[in-house]
């Protein structure tokens, strides 16, 4: 079989296959969800929830809410490094009705396809001027489970 000939076959048989991936895109449609509704969907319910275990200090039972490639990361990082990053997390973190709260005001789920990302902005205003916190974490959904991902 000829070089040309044979990229022509090698074309055809890619494009043959362009309508399935498309077909596959139009499947997972993006969907927005605003204020109080994020806390009915299971990934708001994990966000909550691992914020207030974070918050309580019991970072081992937030952490089994991640997905299994980030708990293998956590176990593999020397223990120095993760007592650095417990405090740093705990410092950062609010109880879970403060969080609720702050989802509720202006939190936005963006869910696509088995994956979801939650944005969280904070303005801040006082005689000093005004500054914006922004949160965001990334989950990956499996059937109605959402766990926390990187």
């Amino acid at each position: 079989m000829s070089s040309s000939r044979k990229s022509a076959v090698l074309l055809s048989a890619l494009l043959s296959l362009t309508p399935l991936a498309l077909a596959g895109a139009a499947e997972a449609p993006k969907t927005e969800i605003k204020g109080a509704a994020i806390l009915d969907h299971p990934c708001g319910k994990v966000a909550v929830k691992q914020m207030g275990l974070i918050h309580a200090g019991k970072f081992e039972e937030a952490n089994k809410l991640t997905t299994k490639e980030m708990q293998d990361q956590w176990k593999a990082m020397p223990a120095k490094d993760r007592e650095m990053m417990t405090g740093m997390m705990k410092e950062m973190s609010r109880s879970e009705a403060d969080f609720a709260k702050d989802i509720q005001a202006s939190g936005v789920l963006t869910v696509e396809g088995g994956h979801a990302t939650l944005t969280v902005k904070q303005e801040h205003k006082d005689a000093n001027g005004s500054s914006t916190d922004t949160m965001t974490q990334n989950y990956v959904i499996d059937g109605n489970k959402c766990l926390i991902s990187r």
